[in-house]
């Protein structure tokens, strides 16, 4: 068994124009201050990383890396969930998430996506510079519209988007065993990836690809009534990386898993920050734990009640209080009476 490491912090919902959240210098200290040991970078936010100089230069990424563990902190992983997001986007979606994109490819989905897979790429390249052996990221979606099989999906339908989405995908996955970074797809509803099922489907059309791999945040299955324990067992050679996040789901008379179109504070199914929400990560990290996951413990905070710096300190608290240190030796050995092939023979009359 090995000790998961963290805890660390995913600094996309924090980054901002104001300080101490608008330099890499300011908001690494920031995190360490409050008792993170890692951080999980945002590859997009220019704010805090030059992404095509990290692609390019290793220098770059020496000195980026050095910043923050000056500051008393380590780089977990880069994410590219937005870039990763536009590898595939239903067409119903295109404006919507046109203002992922640089400006100069919106309003265009195939420049779009053409930047798309290079951002992507580049991030798998930096990952590499920075000696990192994981990247996040989003699958994108074709198949998400159909979700809800009313008018019935026509025959074929499912198949040839995941043959698409797959298609896409492989030389980004070719790219990342060059780069020697798995990429960690977090399963999430609005993605075409969103539970065991549909990553095994797309497992399937990569060629079950040793790189495609997942990221593990158990709020989105408890929001899909999922059994997110059960995951981990299926899942543990696939799972690579784990964002701890919280959340709760409470059906009414009046709504369920859809929320009604309601805002994230009056749907049934919410966000909340570490230990307010229903999930139990005791026994998440002892799952973890038992298989040998040894990667990061990553916070993602995202709350509809709480102040995002209360639920930054609170978390760190609360994973530190949640990584088992692993035994390295069994509980009843004072016990042992010693023996030997001879003796074991004997006891079983042989």
């Amino acid at each position: 068994m090995k000790t998961i490491k963290g805890p660390a912090l995913f600094l996309a919902q924090f980054a901002s124009d104001e300080a101490p959240f608008n330099s890499w210098k300011s908001i690494t200290k920031w995190a360490a201050d409050i008792g993170y040991k890692g951080v999980q970078v945002p590859s997009w936010d220019g704010r805090l990383i030059d992404l095509a100089k990290a692609a390019a230069s290793k220098d770059y990424c020496d000195e980026f890396a050095g910043i923050a563990r000056e500051n008393g902190v380590e780089v977990t992983e880069l994410s590219t969930h937005l870039q990763g997001q536009l590898v595939a986007v239903h067409p119903a979606y295109d404006e919507a998430f046109d203002g992922f994109a640089a400006p100069e490819v919106r309003g265009n989905p195939k420049a779009r996506q053409a930047w798309a897979v290079e951002q992507v790429k580049m991030c798998l390249s930096a990952s590499k510079n920075l000696g990192l052996n994981a990247m996040a990221s989003f699958s994108g979606a074709l198949c998400w519209p159909f979700l809800y099989p009313w008018p019935q999906r026509p025959a074929g339908l499912v198949e040839t988007g995941f043959d698409e989405l797959a298609r896409r995908w492989r030389p980004i996955l070719d790219h990342a065993e060059e780069s020697g970074v798995d990429v960690c797809y977090e399963i999430h509803p609005g993605e075409d990836l969103h539970d065991g099922v549909t990553f095994e489907m797309f497992l399937e059309r990569v060629g079950n690809h040793a790189r495609a791999n997942m990221l593990y945040d158990p709020s989105h299955y408890v929001l899909q009534c999922l059994d997110y324990l059960d995951h981990i067992d299926i899942y543990k050679d696939r799972i690579k990386m784990f964002h701890v996040k919280d959340a709760e789901f409470n059906p009414t008379g009046r709504q369920g898993v859809y929320g009604g179109f309601q805002s994230w504070v009056n749907r049934a199914g919410r966000f909340r920050s570490l230990g307010d929400g229903q999930v139990d990560f005791g026994s998440i990290f002892s799952k973890l734990t038992a298989n040998d996951f040894d990667g990061w413990a990553v916070v993602e905070w995202e709350c509809c009640l709480k102040h995002p710096e209360d639920g930054a300190r609170e978390g760190a608290e609360f994973v530190r209080n949640h990584i088992i240190r692993v035994t390295e030796k069994a509980f009843d050995d004072f016990a042992g009476g010693g023996t030997d092939e001879a003796a074991n023979r004997r006891m079983l009359g042989i």
